[in-house]
């Protein structure tokens, strides 16, 4: 199989420079600046303890950022390449507080192999993994299972979002599909990777939205994302204002379309295979220690090859939440990996 490479993405949310050119624009600009799209939860040395120890066959990793490094992060390791934004992020588009100008640009990386694997930094690698986990006969896993979209109007612990945050990308990005392709063809040219048994009871969603004549929206494992290079240059070559005009905004708008684009688009080509909804789980990381302990007994078991924490609460429980979460990531990845360097503990 031809090289995989993995890409990162990180935002160190306390960097004092950077949070000052934040609050600049926060000041002329409305849209989803909430401190939880950027805080560090101190973790990142074990997302890469994890790639090591998990995913040994990568061939490079991008470690994706706006210009600073962690401090203990070994520059020298010879599959670790550090990409800024300005590298591969049109000056039209920066500077940049929102992770879609930095999603939809991911393909100008130079260097970056055709196949890659898209990371945020709250998905960590918890068991072995292998190639085929994100590729096979080369092309990306990924699930086909027809979904409704709910537009989320409330976080984690129950507060009103307001109007500029709210999470409404999944509409547009379904409206997008359903101009580009007629999902009857779709289904119909592919109907094999659509109605896989490995999706087991998730299948019964397809089943009963098959009479809607449009894509009525998909299901949306939020894990690590396997694309190739080909896709961003289709869906930019189809619909570039609209990609455009999301890469504009400086922060998360509620008109925009995501990342989930790519993934639907690839499906729609029928460039994927079927994967398992078991190889990861995503888990709504709270500001209640008891109501995460699924999380953290995922960590701990093993469980999944893949397990996403993903931050979105605005408790007064950071510090201890963030501390069980490290606490279940040390007991599995205790051992520094060659990405640290030495002495940096």
């Amino acid at each position: 199989m031809s090289k995989i490479d993995i890409v990162v993405t990180w935002v160190d949310g306390n960097d004092p420079v950077w949070r000052a050119e934040k609050a600049k624009y926060e000041k002329m600009i409305k849209g989803d600046s909430r401190d939880s799209r950027f805080r560090d939860w101190d973790n990142l040395r074990y997302w890469f303890r994890g790639v090591e120890k998990f995913a040994p066959w990568v061939n490079n990793v991008y470690f994706v950022t706006q210009g600073h490094l962690p401090s203990w992060l070994n520059l020298n390791h010879p599959k670790l390449k550090i990409i800024r934004h300005d590298d591969f992020i049109p000056n039209e588009f920066l500077p940049t507080f929102s992770c879609r100008p930095i999603e939809f640009n991911l393909h100008r990386i130079p260097g970056l192999s055709n196949r890659f694997v898209y990371f945020n930094d709250d998905m960590f690698l918890t068991a072995p993994t292998v190639p085929s986990d994100f590729f096979r006969k080369g092309l990306p896993c990924d699930t086909a299972v027809l979904n409704t979209i709910i537009v989320e109007g409330s976080g984690r612990d129950g507060e009103a979002l307001p109007v500029g945050s709210m999470y409404t990308s999944n509409i547009f990005n379904t409206a997008v599909i359903n101009r580009n392709f007629r999902k009857k063809d779709v289904i119909r040219q592919n109907w094999k990777k659509w109605f896989d048994p490995i999706y087991g009871a998730q299948m019964l969603r397809t089943f009963l939205l098959l009479p809607w004549p449009e894509f009525p929206g998909f299901m949306n494992p939020h894990l690590p994302y396997s694309y190739l290079k080909h896709t961003y240059e289709d869906i930019w070559m189809h619909e570039s204002e609209i990609l455009t005009y999301t890469c504009s905004h400086k922060f998360r708008d509620p008109t925009d379309v995501s990342s989930r684009l790519l993934n639907y688009w690839q499906v729609c080509r029928g460039n994927f295979m079927p994967r398992p909804f078991s190889i990861g789980k995503h888990f709504a990381v709270c500001c209640d220690n008891e109501k995460n302990k699924a999380l953290f007994d995922a960590i701990r078991s093993q469980k999944y090859k893949v397990v996403c924490a993903n931050d979105g609460f605005s408790g007064e429980n950071y510090i201890p939440v963030k501390n069980a979460l490290n606490a279940a990531l040390h007991s599995i990845l205790s051992e520094p990996s060659s990405y640290e360097k030495e002495n940096s503990q």
